[in-house]
């Protein structure tokens, strides 16, 4: 099973000048605003770094419960952040890690199966390895 799902993105002007727009295809994201502002301000919008820290936490999470459901159990609560780090990197920025802070409540569970579970979570959840992934890239140039 292989399924596709797509996210786009506008830039209208360039450098700290130019303002973004982020979709997604589910319209949970409609042309909301993205750029310098809101990067490395505090501007009104969303940032690069923290549409991937959502992806991971949510990623991770469903990855663990389905871990739990697997193993047996039936109730439980699971809350993840991920807090994804930005890093000055020579000219450039580097993203250097996804710091996964998560709080769980699995009544039937011990902490060492609870824990087990969670390092597996971690290690297979997609967004994990896509962090971890080849990048392919195709260009289209107009001028």
């Amino acid at each position: 099973m292989a399924i596709t799902k797509t996210g786009s993105a506008k830039y209208e002007g360039l450098g700290k000048s130019g303002k973004g727009h982020v979709s997604s295809e589910s319209g949970a994201l409609k042309d909301q605003p993205y750029g310098f502002n809101t990067r490395f301000e505090d501007g009104a919008g969303t940032n690069p770094e923290e549409l991937i820290a959502a992806a991971h936490a949510s990623c991770f999470t469903m990855a663990l419960a389905f871990q739990l459901g697997d193993a047996g159990y039936e109730n439980g609560t699971l809350e993840t952040t991920a807090k994804v780090s930005l890093e000055k990197d020579g000219d450039g920025f580097t993203v250097t890690r996804s710091d996964l802070t998560l709080t769980g409540n699995v009544p039937e569970a011990d902490q060492a199966k609870f824990e087990e579970l969670a390092k597996k979570a971690k290690e297979n959840c997609p967004i994990s390895k896509l962090l971890n992934a080849e990048i392919t890239l195709e260009t289209n140039f107009s001028s």
